[in-house]
Protein backbone atom coordinates (compact mmCIF):
# COMPACT_ATOMS: atom_id res chain seq x y z
CA UNK A 1 0.00 0.00 0.00
CA UNK A 2 3.06 2.25 -0.05
CA UNK A 3 2.51 2.88 -3.78
CA UNK A 4 -1.18 3.85 -3.88
CA UNK A 5 -0.67 7.21 -5.58
CA UNK A 6 1.74 5.73 -8.12
CA UNK A 7 -0.65 2.89 -8.96
CA UNK A 8 -3.58 5.29 -9.29
CA UNK A 9 -1.55 7.36 -11.78
CA UNK A 10 -0.82 4.28 -13.92
CA UNK A 11 -2.78 3.92 -17.19
CA UNK A 12 -5.95 1.95 -16.52
CA UNK A 13 -6.26 3.04 -12.90
CA UNK A 14 -6.61 6.82 -13.21
CA UNK A 15 -10.41 6.86 -13.23
CA UNK A 16 -11.01 3.85 -11.01
CA UNK A 17 -11.45 3.31 -7.33
CA UNK A 18 -8.62 0.86 -6.78
CA UNK A 19 -6.56 0.84 -4.82
CA UNK A 20 -8.54 2.72 -2.19
CA UNK A 21 -6.84 6.00 -1.32
CA UNK A 22 -7.01 5.04 2.36
CA UNK A 23 -5.33 1.69 1.76
CA UNK A 24 -6.59 -1.78 2.60
CA UNK A 25 -6.66 -3.69 5.84
CA UNK A 26 -5.09 -7.13 5.92
CA UNK A 27 -8.59 -8.65 5.89
CA UNK A 28 -9.60 -6.55 2.86
CA UNK A 29 -6.41 -7.54 1.05
CA UNK A 30 -7.02 -11.21 1.85
CA UNK A 31 -10.59 -10.96 0.52
CA UNK A 32 -9.22 -9.35 -2.67
CA UNK A 33 -6.68 -12.16 -3.08
CA UNK A 34 -9.36 -14.80 -2.52
CA UNK A 35 -11.58 -13.18 -5.16
CA UNK A 36 -8.73 -13.25 -7.67
CA UNK A 37 -7.94 -16.88 -6.84
CA UNK A 38 -11.61 -17.81 -7.33
CA UNK A 39 -11.73 -15.95 -10.66
CA UNK A 40 -8.58 -17.77 -11.77
CA UNK A 41 -9.96 -21.18 -10.75
CA UNK A 42 -13.17 -20.51 -12.69
CA UNK A 43 -11.32 -19.10 -15.74
CA UNK A 44 -13.21 -15.83 -15.25
CA UNK A 45 -10.08 -13.71 -14.92
CA UNK A 46 -6.38 -14.15 -14.42
CA UNK A 47 -4.20 -12.31 -11.92
CA UNK A 48 -0.43 -12.71 -11.75
CA UNK A 49 2.11 -11.48 -9.25
CA UNK A 50 5.20 -9.86 -10.76
CA UNK A 51 8.45 -10.77 -9.02
CA UNK A 52 11.86 -9.15 -9.17
CA UNK A 53 14.10 -11.70 -10.89
CA UNK A 54 16.97 -10.96 -8.52
CA UNK A 55 15.35 -11.70 -5.19
CA UNK A 56 11.76 -12.81 -5.96
CA UNK A 57 10.44 -9.71 -4.19
CA UNK A 58 6.88 -8.79 -5.24
CA UNK A 59 7.05 -5.66 -7.37
CA UNK A 60 3.63 -5.59 -9.06
CA UNK A 61 0.68 -7.38 -10.58
CA UNK A 62 -0.93 -8.14 -13.94
CA UNK A 63 -4.70 -8.60 -14.36
CA UNK A 64 -6.41 -10.15 -17.40
CA UNK A 65 -10.19 -9.87 -17.35
CA UNK A 66 -12.96 -10.02 -19.97
CA UNK A 67 -13.65 -6.60 -21.41
CA UNK A 68 -16.88 -4.79 -20.59
CA UNK A 69 -16.83 -3.48 -24.18
CA UNK A 70 -17.65 -5.45 -27.33
CA UNK A 71 -14.68 -3.68 -28.91
CA UNK A 72 -12.18 -5.81 -26.95
CA UNK A 73 -11.75 -9.48 -26.05
CA UNK A 74 -9.80 -8.81 -22.86
CA UNK A 75 -8.66 -5.90 -20.73
CA UNK A 76 -5.17 -5.97 -19.27
CA UNK A 77 -4.04 -3.89 -16.32
CA UNK A 78 -0.62 -3.92 -14.73
CA UNK A 79 1.18 -1.97 -12.07
CA UNK A 80 4.51 -1.89 -10.32
CA UNK A 81 5.52 -0.40 -6.98
CA UNK A 82 6.56 3.24 -6.98
CA UNK A 83 10.19 2.35 -6.27
CA UNK A 84 10.19 0.20 -9.44
CA UNK A 85 8.36 2.74 -11.62
CA UNK A 86 10.98 2.44 -14.36
CA UNK A 87 9.67 -1.07 -15.01
CA UNK A 88 6.09 0.06 -15.62
CA UNK A 89 6.41 0.47 -19.40
CA UNK A 90 8.69 -2.55 -19.93
CA UNK A 91 6.26 -4.74 -17.94
CA UNK A 92 3.27 -3.55 -19.99
CA UNK A 93 5.18 -4.18 -23.23
CA UNK A 94 6.32 -7.65 -22.10
CA UNK A 95 2.74 -8.54 -21.17
CA UNK A 96 1.54 -7.33 -24.61
CA UNK A 97 4.08 -9.60 -26.32
CA UNK A 98 3.08 -12.52 -24.07
CA UNK A 99 -0.60 -12.02 -24.86
CA UNK A 100 0.12 -11.86 -28.59
CA UNK A 101 2.07 -15.13 -28.59
CA UNK A 102 0.55 -17.28 -25.86
CA UNK A 103 -3.07 -16.27 -25.34
CA UNK A 104 -6.10 -16.62 -27.66
CA UNK A 105 -7.26 -12.99 -27.63
CA UNK A 106 -6.79 -10.82 -30.71
CA UNK A 107 -8.37 -7.57 -29.46
CA UNK A 108 -6.54 -6.55 -26.30
CA UNK A 109 -7.44 -3.39 -24.43
CA UNK A 110 -4.17 -2.19 -22.92
CA UNK A 111 -5.87 0.74 -21.19
CA UNK A 112 -4.11 3.44 -23.16
CA UNK A 113 -0.68 1.86 -23.29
Amino acid sequence: MSSIEHIRSTPGYRDGNWPPRTGMTLDENLADLRRHADDFARGAGFTFTVLDSGDNDIIGCVYLYPSASDEWDVTVHSWVRANKSGLDGPLADAVARWLATDWPWKRVDRCGR
